[in-house]
């Protein structure tokens, strides 16, 4: 068995192969630390690459050494202190590589392999195994994504494009088309000149044979005149572009910034939302992100007001949904638009309100989208918001789901839990 390693130097001399072997046998240690980077990061960081460490003890690789060989007689002491299965305490001093630890005049070691991770490949490692649910409803958007298929054969293109096969095909089909008439001459004076040649001699019959001799020369020289492979004779692949029926998305960004949420839930909302966009701006091309703020009303806003504009008030959950609601009647048909929702808040809305966003989610959104997911942040308790959607979730739990944030921690394991790829049902 052969194996190519590839050995090209990409920038930095870095080599691609070995670092993505590299980074797929540290996984865990990977995903452990974009995990960790995730929760501590402010929203204008998001995006940069992430130092990696790792121990010294999972760096170490199995060796083969020779050993003493031959046979021999060895007395092992017993103990007193240690029975077969304990675990050895390591030293209390003189190790090296373990930071925190006392001075000591003794030991050696290692310090932790530390390595950077380029924004590309934080990315992939943030978003892997993650999808939008439900994702089935395809639309021809006309030319704004083609394919190259087969279109047949044709008699002019690109000389990269020649059909081989075809070509020496048709050669052939045009020599014996050419030549049939003479190769049926061909054959009848071959017959006469063998059965002359089994006559006795005369003048009469060295001389038609002679006659004979000419003519058939003559005719293979007419026969051998056609060229082999001609110019009419090449053939062509031919490829057209057909159009592809995408999936196009519309993601609906809303989060509530009204008086009850403080500067801490608000940070909390930007980072899960935040942390979507840059999910949906790299995995998926055809989406859209309709980012919505509210308090006692609802307006749509763009990328920057929605992260960083100071607007607050009361609260008037309801608003949001109408907005929604209505903006999907107005530019998303829902038989060409996957239709996705997230909404953020604490919880608190006006009692009287908290009832008809269930039922409006329930009855009116909800059958229009592929998925709805509802996150609350710090709750101190959960309010009536997140009792009424309970029961949306009971019995609509295919589309919609639930999860709470309470500390920066908690964002990237809800955010995998709610777009986690689903298991596709044969």
């Amino acid at each position: 068995m052969s194996y190519i390693i590839d050995r090209r130097l990409n920038g930095k001399n870095k080599s691609t192969v070995n670092r993505q072997r590299f980074l797929e046998r540290y996984r865990r240690h990977i995903r452990e630390a974009v995990n960790e980077a995730v929760g501590r990061r402010s929203i204008t960081d998001m995006e940069q690459g992430e130092r990696i460490s790792i121990p010294e003890k999972d760096l170490s690789e199995p060796r083969f050494h020779h050993g003493s060989g031959g046979r021999r007689n060895v007395v092992h002491p017993g103990n007193r202190e240690f029975q077969a299965g304990d675990r050895v305490k390591k030293p209390s001093g003189g190790e090296g590589g373990a930071g925190g630890r006392d001075a000591s005049d003794s030991g050696e070691g290692a310090d932790e392999f530390a390595f950077e991770i380029d924004q590309r490949e934080f990315l992939n490692f943030l978003f892997e195994d993650l999808e939008l649910p439900n994702l089935i409803k395809r639309h021809l958007e006309g030319s704004r994504s083609f394919h190259r298929r087969h279109g047949g054969i044709v008699s002019h293109g690109l000389p990269a494009k020649i059909n081989i096969v075809r070509s020496m095909r048709q050669a052939s089909m045009r020599r014996r088309a050419l030549t049939a008439a003479s190769r049926r001459r061909l054959r009848l004076l071959e017959e006469e000149r063998d059965a002359l040649l089994g006559q006795d001699q005369s003048p009469e019959r060295n001389e038609r044979l002679n006659d004979l001799d000419t003519q058939i020369d003559r005719v293979r020289r007419r026969i051998e005149r056609i060229p082999f492979l001609d110019e009419v004779d090449l053939r062509f692949n031919h490829h057209v572009k057909v159009p592809v029926p995408v999936s196009r998305a519309v993601m609906f960004c809303i989060m509530d910034v009204s008086g009850s949420m403080n500067q801490d839930m608000k940070d909390l909302a930007k980072r899960f939302f935040l942390l979507l966009y840059l999910f949906l701006q790299r995995n998926y091309e055809h989406t859209e992100v309709v980012f919505i703020r509210h308090h006692t009303s609802a307006k749509e806003v763009n990328e920057e007001e929605f992260f960083y504009s100071r607007e607050t008030g009361g609260t008037i959950v309801s608003s949001a949904l109408k907005l929604t609601l209505d903006t999907i009647k107005a530019r998303y048909p829902v038989e060409e638009w996957n239709l996705y929702g997230a909404q953020a808040s604490d919880g608190d809305n006006w009692n009287d309100d908290s009832p008809g966003c269930a039922a409006l989610l329930e009855k009116e959104l909800l059958p229009r989208m592929q998925h709805f997911s509802y996150v609350e942040v710090m709750p101190r308790s959960h309010q009536a918001l997140w009792e009424h959607y309970q029961s949306v979730q009971e019995r609509c739990g295919d589309v919609f789901s639930m999860a709470q944030i309470d500390d920066p921690g908690d964002i990237y394991p809800v955010f995998r839990r709610l777009f986690k790829k689903r298991m596709e049902v044969a």
